[in-house]
């Protein structure tokens, strides 16, 4: 059984002006959610205030159709997986997949049957009599999320389960958890600073940043229509340029030069307001006509190259994707056409209406 979960104006104090909140927003049933931020934004303190770890100073939060504020953790009916895994390391691997079923009664039987079919479903019934320090961290990543299902939770929160992982199995751990959420449909709450994570398994991301959420949307909305600048440069590797800029003639100037763009700007501007551009690297182009720039690092990737830029008249660097078959030289002078940028106000930082493609 799954549910919705719903945060009503939540918020946690530690201090005067220290804390998260007010946070509101509702997970629907079944659905896998990924909240990223920098880090001491905010994130962990969520999962625990909705675990039951702590206590929100304010606001409600609701599972299903119950206010949880005064239940304990454990009379929840939520399972959290912690980045550190935190298994017992006395106990076999059947034991620690048993132990939350053992604590709440569950007949030894039952519960036999549901750590053999929990072991199953993560691949692991070879290692149901090892202990953890028997396993690899891969292995133990899988015993901690088997002891979570085994509950068979309404809510699944999982505090950056894989970042003790190496990135191969990381990439294929993280393939599984997906493939894991489309078969047991649990309304799941994923923390996380690796935004391909939060690209790859979020049906949509909350972007926290200093205790306040700054956007939630699927993973196409925050990198297609970004909020502000903090949205713009978190989501997308390498990031997004963000260019001090200004509107003069009816042209965007950065620096000394103006800006090239596809098309007549129509964005209503006022003259010589000054603004932030934004650019991703891979919407710059090489071109005759463009912004003139010197490349001063180039990193290969393989088929393209991450090449650092400097503006010519101008102290702005700015990133570009180059494709294998225009990889610079350092030194090499450049033209750099723009098929896609965003525009921000310059103060507040959010977004103003962005450039079709």
């Amino acid at each position: 059984m799954t549910a919705t979960l719903r945060l009503e104006g939540v918020t946690r104090r530690f201090a005067p002006g220290v804390g998260i909140g007010p946070l509101s927003l509702t997970v629907p049933a079944g659905e896998f959610w990924v909240i990223v931020g920098p880090s001491g934004c905010g994130k962990s303190t969520l999962l625990r205030l909705i675990a039951g770890l702590e206590q929100p100073t304010s606001g409600d939060i609701y599972i299903g159709k119950t206010c949880v504020n005064g239940l304990s953790g454990r009379d929840r009916d939520v399972a959290m997986v912690f980045q550190n895994y935190a298994l017992y390391p006395h106990m076999t691997v059947a034991e620690n997949l048993g132990f939350g079923l053992k604590m709440r009664g569950v007949d030894p039987t039952a519960r036999q049957q549901r750590v053999l079919q929990v072991a199953k479903l993560l691949g692991i019934e070879s290692l149901l009599q090892r202990k953890p320090r028997q396993l690899s961290g891969g292995q133990q990543q899988r015993v901690a999320l088997g002891r979570a299902l085994a509950r068979s939770p309404q809510v699944f929160l999982l505090d950056e389960p894989l970042s003790n992982l190496d990135a191969q199995l990381r990439e294929q751990t993280r393939a599984e958890l997906k493939q894991l959420h489309r078969q047991l449909g649990i309304t799941t709450l994923y923390v996380t600073h690796d935004q391909v994570e939060a690209m790859t398994l979020g049906d949509r991301i909350v972007v926290l940043d200093r205790g306040q959420i700054q956007q939630i949307g699927t993973p196409a909305d925050l990198y297609e229509r970004p909020a502000n600048t903090m949205v713009a440069r978190f989501l997308g590797t390498p990031p997004m340029n963000l260019l001090p800029a200004r509107w003069h003639s009816s042209r965007l100037w950065i620096g000394q030069q103006p800006l090239p763009c596809p098309d007549t700007p129509s964005w209503p501007l006022n003259s010589e307001q000054t603004l932030t551009v934004g650019i991703r690297p891979e919407h710059l182009h090489l071109g005759e006509q463009g912004l003139g720039a010197i490349a001063t690092l180039v990193e290969p990737l393989g088929r393209e190259a991450i090449v650092r830029c400097r503006l010519l008249e101008s102290p702005q660097d700015l990133l570009w994707l180059a494709p294998s078959h225009q990889i610079p030289q350092i030194g090499d002078p450049l033209q750099l056409q723009v098929s896609h940028l965003y525009l921000f106000d310059a103060t507040t930082g959010a977004a103003l209406n962005s450039k079709p493609s």
